[in-house]
């Protein structure tokens, strides 16, 4: 098993209030967790899912 390669999102904030989200693509889902609990909950989407997480993210 090869190990998950987390990525820091661009907007996270480095001021020190510790608002960090990361995202790992995990095969055939892509991962998202809290930078500050690493070894907490993830949220693991389907690629579809991702886009639609990531359209209301945005909107």
């Amino acid at each position: 098993m090869r190990p998950t390669h987390w990525r820091k999102s661009s907007r996270s904030n480095d001021g020190g209030d510790g608002n960090c989200v990361e995202l790992a693509y995990t095969g055939p889902t892509a991962a998202v967790r809290d930078s500050k609990n690493t070894g907490g909950p993830r949220l693991s989407l389907s690629d579809n899912g991702f886009r639609v997480f990531i359209r209301h993210v945005r909107a």
